[in-house]
């Protein structure tokens, strides 16, 4: 299976599909008013068959349309909102979509169609693969709360660039959590990527620090810098992530040189949030969405690209190596809409 028709499956499994809200909202259009009641008009002749027929078959099958009015428009605002795009995402997007369109009939390919153009236009700007920028090493610090995906994010990451022929270490940040460790070094053995680890509840920023030495000593191309999962209202845990960068910063003033927040897109509007503090804290440069499966929406990705023009750098849709690829804007707002 393709990775758009994996995604597009993903995206449109749960029972708040955009796909489905669209096609319902346009059969939901009021009974039109009934006609005055007049003469009865003069028998017309049968049409032949060739007319007959033509007539059958442009009739078959014929979509539902409905007027794009202010009740049309409200309804749709709120299956944007439903879908996780946020407010003021959402009204943007809707009043966009209704230009030019306003007044006249409309059926719901047209009105996915139209949503797909203007959510991949929002998202356009923000597709992003992580550039490689020529450094030895590149130091890229990746970071996300509790569960968000960051663990395999980074096993995939290596593994794919690995693949391309770049030399990677990893080192394992999250100290405090054994199981992380070890599945770190799971994929670092499938990836043939080497991984460092330090004792138990050591601490993070001097683990941070020897592996950077290490990448430097042996003319490493990229490393990959796991953190331990914490929640964006922790005061103390953010305090630990900024030490982090201070650390790696006494050795390369430039480093890190990517800072990579993985999402959980389950989330929801909680992601804003995460984004907003992370970025302060660990100076964000990119973003990885990961668990766009069959209870998430999806729509957050899009509130994200509106309200901070963050890079995408991928998304993931499953557990697979080839399940995290690059972001593009095309492929995902078709699928989260169900167009095409």
């Amino acid at each position: 299976m393709s990775f758009f028709r994996k995604l597009k499956d993903r995206l449109t499994r749960s029972s708040t599909k955009l796909d489905e809200g669209v096609a319902a909202l346009v059969e939901a259009a009021p009974a039109p008013a009934p006609a005055p009641e007049t003469a009865p008009a003069p028998e017309q002749a049968k049409p032949g068959l060739a007319a007959r027929l033509a007539g059958a078959v442009t009739g078959r099958g014929a979509e539902p349309t409905r007027v794009l009015d202010d009740a049309m428009l409200a309804e749709l605002e709120e299956l944007l909102i439903g879908a996780d795009m946020g407010v003021e995402t959402s009204l943007r997007v809707a009043a966009a979509m209704a230009e030019g369109r306003f007044g006249r009939r409309v059926g719901a390919t047209e009105v996915k169609a139209a949503l797909a153009a203007e959510i991949a236009r929002i998202l356009e700007p923000v597709a992003r693969p992580l550039r490689l920028k020529g450094l030895r090493p590149q130091v890229v610090l990746v970071c996300g709360v509790n569960g968000s995906g960051k663990t395999t994010t980074i096993g995939k990451l290596a593994s794919q660039l690995r693949g391309a022929g770049k030399k990677v270490v990893i080192a394992a940040g999250d100290t405090f959590r054994a199981a992380a460790v070890e599945q770190l070094q799971v994929w670092g053995e499938r990836a043939g990527v080497p991984v460092m680890t330090a004792p138990e509840g050591s601490d993070p920023a001097s683990l941070a620090f020897d592996a950077l030495s290490r990448a430097e000593a042996e003319g490493a191309d990229i490393l990959l810098i796991d953190t331990a999962g914490r929640l964006q209202n922790r005061a103390d845990l953010m305090a630990e992530l900024e030490k982090i960068v201070r650390v790696l910063k006494k050795k390369d003033p430039t480093a890190p040189h990517d800072a990579l927040l993985v999402l959980d897109a389950t989330t929801g509007q909680n992601a804003l949030s995460q984004v907003d503090i992370f970025r302060k804290v660990a100076g964000l440069t990119g973003l990885v969405m990961t668990k766009l499966d069959g209870t998430a929406k999806g729509g957050v990705l899009v509130a994200l690209a509106d309200r901070f023009g963050l890079p995408i750098h991928a998304i993931g849709v499953g557990e697979q190596i080839d399940d995290l690829q690059p972001f593009d804007p095309e492929d995902f707002a078709k699928a989260l809409t169900g167009a095409g």
